[in-house]
């Protein structure tokens, strides 16, 4: 994902140390029932679509935004889906570390053609759910998450 202005303002002082940073993700489904991912072009992996607000942004319009910048797909967000920390830090090549506080939608399509719409990816797709690329188990949560009514997913906190 293409590093925020924000965030890189950040880095000129905090160097390569640990940022806990908001992120979204976007379940997006078709009429047909497909969800749309891509193929991301820091690592060549399928996901789901995702990235970080802006300063001020609201997480939903998060959600359509990096929808439309990264894929061409107009969506309309549905639900939360999920709330979850990442379960461990990620480290880019450059030696940024990071680690996400995520929040999931569920998202409609209305419009658009999928297609490589940035530099983010490498390939975009919609995929029936019986044809779906190798995907990491976060990203298969979640999808499955959003193909269910249930109500939002998070991790049950301890009693203090």
């Amino acid at each position: 994902m293409a590093t925020p202005d924000f965030i890189q303002d950040i880095r000129a002082v905090a160097g390569h140390r640990l940022l806990l940073l908001p992120g979204v993700s976007a379940i997006v489904f078709d009429d047909a029932g497909r969800v749309l991912l891509g193929r991301r072009a820091d690592n060549g992996q399928w996901s789901t679509i995702g990235g970080i607000p802006e300063p001020g942004e609201q997480p939903a319009h998060t959600a359509a935004r990096e929808v439309y910048e990264e894929t061409g797909v107009r969506c309309v967000v549905e639900r939360v889906v999920l709330v979850e920390a990442a379960r461990s830090p990620i480290t880019y090549p450059n030696g940024d570390q990071c680690q996400f506080m995520d929040i999931a939608f569920r998202c409609r399509a209305t419009g658009g053609e999928a297609r490589v719409n940035d530099d983010e990816s490498l390939e975009v797709g919609w995929f029936a759910m019986e044809a779906l690329p190798t995907l990491g188990e976060t990203d298969l949560f979640r999808i499955n998450q959003a193909r269910t009514d249930s109500p939002t997913w998070f991790q049950p906190g301890t009693e203090l």
